[in-house]
């Protein structure tokens, strides 16, 4: 009986009141235009707004107008804006607080993983950015694919736990277990992953590029290949040289490549004896020899040492050239040129001597000296000789005991 009576208050009442799921047909009319308002709205500010950003875009060399058209017209995805206008429709519902809850979660989810989207999207805009600076060859590639890799990694491990804590799940012990196993990895792959970011600095830092000659401790060569782990170097001998990345930053690289100019130091020594004269002449000569060579600046010239068997000069000059060809093309002109005018001015080249100086008149030291010295003594006696000596000698009879 009252339930025909309450059918018949529904059939009496304008349609707008009728209970569905405990609200009137008003409020969910209310509730569709919110969000049918809100999602129209959020189309539009996005669509405009990346017009008005593509606009700038043309006429702009910045790199920034490009990204933010991109993360508003394909990484904002249609299914955030109507999370987002759900949920503001069902602020005019009244509706049980399970349910309001469940709307709230399923929003923030969609939420993070727009925010997650866009991260993700940044990261490889970013890092490829950062690794086109440093050149377009293979070397640049492996590095940029091995550092999206790991961030990505990163990022949607966070967004993963993220997304369980707001499904109500307790991560405490899934993120203790995560330290752990990462501890574990990281020191059974600490090598590698130390490797592997080494890589990364030497791609991001440059201290030199595939194509340089490179000095690393007593080893030379020409760096043919940089790796995830290793780097390959072709010695001048014709081997390969393999250094572990995390290795060789340890060492002091010199490149030889990115000489400016070659500083050359060398010296030069003449008797003892060479009159003042030509010692006085011999710093011009050498610097009108080195200044007649083409791509080479003169610094300086000394008579700098007395050695112990020779006068020593010091000459220093620069090759602006720093190619080692040309160097030792210099270098081979330079001496040629100093000794055929050393040998036209009649000085002499140096070499390590000893010299003897003996006293006159030692036969005449007075005999009573040479007594007070005594006999000279035997040395080195040929042991036939003093076998001789022993055979000889008379042998001692042993004595019959009484």
């Amino acid at each position: 009986m009252t339930g025909e009576m309450d059918l018949l208050a529904m059939a009496a009442a304008p349609f707008t009141r009728w209970p569905i799921l405990g609200n009137p047909v008003w409020r969910w009319l209310v509730a569709l235009g919110i969000a049918v308002a809100v999602l129209l709205l959020l189309l539009l500010v996005r669509d405009r707004l990346a017009g008005r950003l593509a606009h700038l875009a043309g006429r702009s060399a910045s790199a920034w107008d490009d990204f933010l058209v991109e993360l508003l017209q394909r990484r904002t995805g249609f299914l955030t804006l109507l999370a987002v206008a759900v949920w503001a429709g069902s602020q005019a519902l009244l509706i049980p607080e399970p349910v309001a809850f469940r709307i709230r979660q399923i929003t923030s989810i969609v939420l993070i993983l727009q925010v997650a989207l866009w991260a993700n999207y940044a990261i490889g805009f970013f890092l490829t950015r950062a690794f086109e600076a440093r050149g377009d060859d293979e070397e640049v590639a492996a590095a940029l694919a091995g550092a999206q890799l790991l961030s990505r990694v990163g990022l949607w491990t966070v967004v993963i736990l993220v997304v369980l804590r707001q499904l109500g799940m307790d991560i405490t012990a899934l993120v203790a277990g995560l330290g752990i196993a990462g501890i574990a990895v990281g020191l059974a792959l600490q090598n590698v992953l130390g490797d592997l970011f080494a890589s990364l600095s030497i791609v991001l830092d440059k201290p030199f590029v595939v194509g340089d000659f490179i000095v690393v401790d007593n080893f030379a060569g020409t760096v043919q290949h940089v790796g995830i782990k290793t780097t390959r170097v072709r010695a001048l001998t014709g081997e390969e040289i393999v250094f572990s990345n995390a290795d060789l930053l340890k060492s002091r690289v010199r490149n030889m490549k990115r000489m400016a100019e070659r500083r050359v130091e060398f010296r030069l020594g003449v008797p003892y004896g060479t009159p003042v004269e030509r010692l006085e002449r011999i710093p011009a000569m050498v610097r009108e020899i080195i200044e007649s060579q083409p791509h080479v600046r003169f610094d300086r010239g000394h008579f700098k040492q007395l050695g112990d068997s020779a006068l020593i000069f010091e000459f220093v000059y620069f090759v602006t050239d720093p190619d080692y060809l040309l160097y030792m093309d210099t270098q081979h002109a330079i001496n040629l040129a100093i000794y055929r005018r050393f040998g036209e001015e009649g000085i002499d080249f140096a070499f390590p001597t000893q010299t003897v100086h003996v006293v006159e008149g030692a036969e005449s030291i007075p005999s009573e000296v040479a007594r007070a010295a005594g006999p000279a003594p035997v040395r080195n006696q040929p042991r036939e000789q003093s076998e001789v000596q022993e055979q000889g000698r008379p042998q001692a009879r042993p004595q019959a005991e009484g």
